[in-house]
């Protein structure tokens, strides 16, 4: 096959939710718990910075509000690099377990209020992407994200690269389940297997812990993959392969080479595009 020089075969997303201490505040953890998670804004976003700035490869990173306000210079650092900011939240709350009108308030409120700091920031663009805690979802989430004027969503995995159209108003029961209607907010795939949380923290509500090499054998063969299928089958090419990093997680230690090693394979490949996921979404519809 022949490819066109700077011909797109491949979009991919580096995605990371910046939670820092928000969801341990938010459940009460103790003092080590709690470091654990700012080991995100004091070391690992930096390193993290360095290596995208140093690749020259932009970012979405997903920041609950309580981050936003505790680290404002963080939130600075991520916007002068030339990432995107997405809402996760305002304390990394669990969105499911909340009643429909605290939920409906919460998202509106989170939006308001993390747009303002990232403008403060110098952020020039507005939020248009939602990542909800724990890719938690009430039935009526996605519908109030929708509402409050969101482009997309990244919290479903019911694709591996193609965005596509969430649904609404599904209906569920033993014998047979109904499919809703396409609603205009758009879903940016995600996945557990391509996440470094069930592979790195299991003290955390994660998996067994797992070594660098481990998700990095399965991150770059998911990578590969993903590029043949859209090299043979061209309607692959407007979708996205989305990673979910987490400062505290992916830049501690030796796990940042993993970042480094996707990047590095990803433009080995060629044609691979590494991007926003407001690009991304951007360029789909």
């Amino acid at each position: 096959m022949n490819q066109a020089a700077n011909e797109v075969i491949l979009q991919v997303a580096l995605t990371f939710d910046h939670d820092a201490i928000s969801s341990d505040v938010e459940k009460g953890h103790r003092p080590f718990d709690r470091s654990i998670g700012e080991f995100g804004p004091r070391v690992g976003l930096p390193r993290i910075l360095n290596i995208l700035a140093r690749e020259s490869v932009p970012a979405t990173f997903f920041v609950p509000v309580h981050t936003a306000h505790t680290w404002p210079e963080s939130l600075a650092a991520i916007v002068a690099g030339g990432h995107e900011v997405g809402c996760h939240g305002w304390a990394h709350e669990d969105h499911a377990a909340l009643p429909p009108g605290d939920e409906r308030d919460l998202i509106v409120r989170q939006k308001a209020a993390l747009t303002a700091a990232a403008q403060n920031a110098g952020y020039r663009h507005p939020i248009i992407g939602f990542r909800a805690p724990y890719w938690s979802l009430s039935e009526q989430t996605l519908r109030h994200v929708e509402d409050a004027g969101f482009t997309y969503d990244s919290s479903l995995a019911w694709e591996e690269t193609r965005i596509t159209p969430v649904r609404h108003g599904d209906q569920h029961t033993i014998e047979r389940s109904i499919l809703g209607t396409n609603g205009s907010l758009l879903e940016a795939p995600i996945s557990h297997w391509l996440d470094d949380w069930p592979w790195f923290e299991p003290g955390r509500g994660g998996g067994p812990a797992s070594p660098p090499s481990a998700f990095a054998e399965v991150a770059l063969a998911e990578l590969r993959l993903a590029h043949a299928r859209a090299a043979a089958d061209p309607t692959l090419r407007s979708g996205v392969l989305t990673y979910t990093f987490h400062p505290e997680c992916i830049g501690r230690g030796s796990r940042a080479e993993v970042l480094e090693a996707i990047i590095a394979a990803g433009k080995a490949l060629g044609g691979v595009h590494f991007t926003r996921l407001d690009a991304a979404v951007h360029a789909a519809k």
